[in-house]
């Protein structure tokens, strides 16, 4: 039913394989693509048949004879055409024109339309009108379908208003009379129109209100493609709970004597992810989790005793982390944890090498490393698991999809549990993780000290250096993180390094400089050098964001915080606080501060809560952002932009009835073999949700 819209988008008129780049770019690859792109303005073109009913500044059409064509005589002068109407003469007026084509357009004697802006100006003394460069110039049977309203739609280089427009009209005739796979008593309620009449409206606006998210046809579309969406994430674990897995059942033998050795008890939060993670892991099918936690929460100790489990049940582990200094931090911890246990770990980055490597993955392969600690290095085809059993994604957003299928490939349907330090508001959790289980941390292990957070202007520098001088008397320890400068690491490097100078002035020899240009032994002997104390200062890009755990630092110092999101300065801030003495982030700020950067820096100031803050941050910035700038695993959507923040409650409701709907679908006909469920398998193919389905298995 579907063949002609899934077409490549060559099969439109007017779309060669010349043109087909910038139609890719602009809308996608299928002419079914064509369909979601919708019109974003609209323009009037008012009906006259003389142009004495015509208002100059406004958009006409009118039937004209054409009387002459004339040529520039010299260079930057128009190319002039002047038409008639019986009454007046209009001159159509074209810069750097394609003669050849005007000439056989518009054939001296012939009527045609013509439509465009059209103003008065004055030639030799006399007032004329003018048409500079004309929307459309055809036949007069053409007249009734410039008047009216006409939608606009975005463009890209290569392409003209005229041609999209052409195109999307084109791929509309190609849609088939579908069946309705929505409720109908539900769209009754929301006065939502059919597919076919929802997408014959959406491209035909009769005012401002039709273009609004709100209106029943834009509605009625978004909520197709989210339930397409949450329908293939939720069909997808179907399937993944039919997919043999490792029944990894554990026999608490380790597990007890860590839990033993532990200076302090768990937290009902993480008790609580723990119980949720060993029932997963105990059933025959993989498990697919997200583990969620604050700044501090206390993941990685989750994690450790999940791998545990998998160590005890005869298997082996991976935890892929982000950056190298973050997998070593997690080999650091991890290893003062399980070496009373006598569980063997090793880590495995692209500084290991030769001989080193070798042994690594010999050991690896033997079976003799059950937890292999790593970065992307691990992805490798060399690196071979004897039985890997679970993985562990930490910030797991940083990953793209199909890196994530890559590590769990290297298993027979391994266990993975993705771990993020980033709350996920609601709305961004379903249209990502819509398919995974999820477990949440919101408190902090005991200990853990509230964090006073400051917003101070940069004039106030030499008063916070003052501070530090006072700080470091006290055996305090700070991180002054450099601004964002662009997005250029270099730029960034420069204002890191500008500041590193700086301070050394002013504190011989105590302070380092961290950056990610650095080599991976001088990004550990920096990190020694604070983590030790033989430095007060680590002056850092934002390569410190995650993972560092120095319980001395007290003292965060963030300049230009109002170019960092709210996000990222939680996550910045969460490396001090966690000692036993009181901690101090001060977030200093620019001249030029905007409304929502001013707004930005006070919710930082007055809360500590990351779930909160992430809900402010998709609101102020926008869900790409959030979790990284566009990261490779994030949905988009055709329809709907859930980082709109005028429109992220409307979304947030639709994307959850979606959701709600899916798993009603899911429980009743997990195989979509009823009516409807034929039905909801074209919706799927439409918004091409059935080819995707295997990526998502991938978590």
């Amino acid at each position: 039913m579907l063949r002609t819209l899934l077409q490549d988008i060559t099969a439109l008129k007017g779309v060669g394989a010349k043109r087909r780049p910038f139609y890719a770019k602009l809308m996608g690859s299928q002419v079914v693509d064509a369909l979601w792109h919708l019109p974003t303005q609209i323009e009037k073109r008012q009906a006259v048949t003389s142009m004495n009913e015509a208002k100059p500044g406004q958009l006409a059409t009118i039937v004209v004879e054409i009387v002459s064509h004339h040529p520039s005589e010299r260079s930057r002068r128009p190319y002039r055409i002047v038409c008639t109407d019986g009454q007046n003469m209009i001159h159509l007026v074209f810069f750097n024109p394609y003669v050849p084509f005007l000439k056989r357009i518009a054939i001296i004697g012939a009527q045609r339309t013509i439509s465009g802006k059209v103003d008065r100006t004055k030639s030799h003394g006399h007032e004329i009108w003018e048409m500079v460069h004309p929307h459309h110039i055809g036949m007069p049977e053409d007249y009734s379908k410039w008047v009216g309203i006409e939608p606009i739609y975005g463009l890209t280089a290569g392409v003209t208003q005229k041609m999209v427009q052409e195109v999307i009209q084109d791929a509309l005739s190609y849609v088939p009379d579908l069946p309705e796979w929505l409720d109908e008593k539900m769209m009754a309620e929301r006065t939502w129109p059919s597919f076919n009449e929802a997408l014959k409206q959406a491209h035909s606006p009769k005012s401002l209100t039709d273009l609004h998210p709100t209106s029943s046809p834009k509605l009625r579309l978004s909520y197709d493609e989210m339930l397409a969406h949450q329908l293939s994430l939720r069909l997808s674990r179907v399937a993944q709970r039919k997919q043999p897995g490792q029944c990894l059942k554990g026999t608490g033998e380790f597990r007890n004597k860590i839990l033993e050795a532990l200076p302090f008890s768990l937290t009902s939060c993480q008790q609580k992810a723990l119980v949720d993670i060993k029932a997963d892991m105990e059933q025959p099918h993989q498990m697919l989790r997200l583990l969620q936690g604050d700044v501090g929460s206390g993941k990685t100790l989750v994690a450790l005793f999940s791998m545990i489990q998998a160590i005890e049940s005869g298997y082996q582990t991976a935890l892929l982390a982000p950056t190298e200094i973050l997998a070593r931090q997690h080999l650091k911890s991890i290893s003062a944890q399980t070496e009373i246990a006598g569980i063997t770990c090793a880590i495995l980055t692209g500084r290991e090498q030769g001989k080193t490597r070798k042994k690594i993955l010999e050991n690896l392969a033997a079976g003799e490393i059950q937890i292999l600690i790593g970065t992307h290095a691990i992805f490798q085809d060399p690196v071979v698991f004897h039985r890997l059993g679970l993985v562990v994604i930490d910030e797991q957003h940083r990953f793209g999809v199909e890196q994530r299928l890559a590590l769990s490939q290297k298993g027979d349907n391994p266990d993975i549990l993705s771990m993020t330090a980033t709350p996920i508001p609601r709305t961004l959790m379903l249209a990502n993780y819509g398919e995974m289980d999820s477990s949440i941390l919101t408190q902090k292990p005991p200990g853990r000290q509230p964090i006073v957070t400051k917003v101070l202007s940069l004039t106030r520098l030499p008063e916070v250096v003052s501070g530090l001088a006072r700080a470091i008397e006290t055996k305090n320890r700070i991180y002054w993180v450099c601004p964002l400068v662009e997005e250029s690491e270099a730029s960034d490097l420069a204002a890191a390094t500008e500041r590193f100078e700086y301070l050394s002035k002013l504190f011989t020899n105590r302070v380092a400089l961290i950056h990610g240009k650095m080599k991976g032994a001088e990004k550990d002997s920096a990190m020694a050098q604070f983590s030790e104390g033989s430095v007060d200062i680590l002056v850092a890009t934002t390569v410190i964001e995650v993972g560092v755990d120095v319980p001395e630092a007290t003292i965060m110092v963030i300049e230009h915080a109002e170019r960092f999101g709210l996000s990222q300065l939680h996550q910045l801030r969460g490396r001090i606080g966690r000692g036993n003495k009181d901690s101090t982030c001060l977030l200093m700020y620019g001249q030029d501060l905007s409304a929502t950067s001013r707004k930005r820096l006070e919710i930082m100031r007055q809360s500590e809560d990351g779930f909160l803050i992430a809900e402010e941050d998709l609101k102020l910035r926008g869900g790409g952002e959030v979790l990284g700038i566009h990261q490779s695993g994030l949905p988009r959507f055709h329809l709907s932009d859930l980082a709109e923040s005028d429109f992220t409650d409307l979304y947030g409701s639709l994307l959850s009835m979606a959701n709600k709907e899916a798993k009603a679908i899911c429980k009743e006909d997990p195989n979509l073999l009823s009516e409807r469920g034929q039905k909801l398998k074209i919706l799927l193919e439409l918004f091409g949700q059935k080819r995707n389905a295997e990526y998502k298995r991938s978590g």
